[in-house]
């Protein structure tokens, strides 16, 4: 029995053609299932526009649209969804989905580098990729949110969009790929699923700002943030997840007043670890009650705690470094 795939359209460069002010998306999810006939080799598909929008223009109203569209399908029989979606968010909208979804079918996002009215773009190709995955055995019943892209497909815990243009610009940096697809068959390197655990906020409005480190850099992110109430801190460090001595003060004075701040760092490899002292070292942030970020990088570990605090309202910072580390 063929499969039952619902493909959920979003914009971003699968759907974009070019236009006098700029790339635009343009094209329905429609137009872009039609222009792969193969597709129907592999499932029965179905198509749902959802929003149309470049994805670095992606917001957390979208995304909360775009979980409960996920949900309704498989609850009206989807055997796995694919989702199109612009590459720049496509890894933090994956991590999203992978956060709050709890579903027995896989959900994958794929997309494009280059539009279609392009040299040889490759829309068509990632396309068939992720339908080929939401309707293979090995990964149907199992769930799970996915990338599917250059013939590869990552888990949504682990990926990263590593290159502005190259066709292979997807990574899952200290993993490998979930799988590789051929012409003929599929490669599975590991096994599939997901690693997060589920959170019950679905969307947020918390206000959870990055801050960056690097030579030289003092106080005024951090005094700017708090000076605006916000609701939590992502910090990218250097290395193991070190900062400036002045702004090692600015995120203690921070944890004092009861603002969440999460150590990430700016490495692509690696998680944070409390190894140095000083001001800004990472056992110091450590003592003042710091978040440890594990290996997330500051864009996912952001949309982490934004969910969070959403779910655990007026927790206190004890309670929410639980929570984050409990899967991080």
């Amino acid at each position: 029995m063929s499969a039952s795939i619902t493909v959920l359209s979003t914009g971003g460069t699968i759907a974009s053609t070019q236009a006098e002010d700029g790339a635009t998306p343009s094209r329905s999810g429609g137009d872009l299932i039609a222009a792969v006939p193969e597709l129907g080799s592999y499932a029965d598909i179905a198509v749902t526009e959802v929003v149309q929008t470049p994805s670095f223009d992606m917001d957390i109203e979208s995304l909360a649209v775009i979980v409960e569209q996920t949900r309704t399908a498989v609850d009206d029989g989807a055997d796995g969804v694919v989702i199109t979606h612009g590459t720049d968010t496509m890894a933090e909208s994956a991590y999203y989905l992978d956060l709050v979804l709890d579903l027995d079918a896989p959900v994958v996002l794929t997309g494009a580098q280059r539009r279609s009215d392009e040299v040889s773009p490759d829309g068509p190709s990632n396309l068939l990729t992720a339908a080929r995955a939401a309707s293979h055995d090995r990964f149907r019943d199992r769930g799970g949110v996915y990338i599917a892209f250059d013939e590869e497909l990552h888990a949504a815990r682990d990926v990263t969009k590593a290159h502005t243009s190259d066709l292979s610009a997807f990574v899952s940096p200290d993993k490998s790929p979930v799988a590789h697809f051929t012409r003929e068959s599929v490669r599975v390197h590991r096994e599939p699923g997901s690693r997060s655990d589920t959170i019950e906020a679905t969307t947020t409005s918390a206000d959870v700002v990055v801050v960056k480190t690097g030579i030289g850099v003092g106080t005024q992110q951090v005094d700017a943030a708090l000076g605006g109430s916000v609701d939590g801190l992502i910090v990218e460090g250097t290395g193991l997840g070190n900062t400036t001595s002045p702004l090692g003060g600015a995120i203690r004075d921070a944890l004092e007043a009861d603002v969440p701040v999460v150590i990430t760092s700016r490495c692509q490899g690696g998680a944070v670890a409390p190894v140095y002292g000083t001001p800004g070292g990472g056992k110091t942030l450590r003592s003042h009650g710091i978040i440890d970020g594990g290996d997330l990088p500051a864009h996912k570990a952001r949309l982490k705690l934004m969910l969070l605090i959403e779910e655990y309202e007026a927790a206190d910072l004890t309670t929410l470094r639980e929570a984050f580390e409990a899967n991080s």
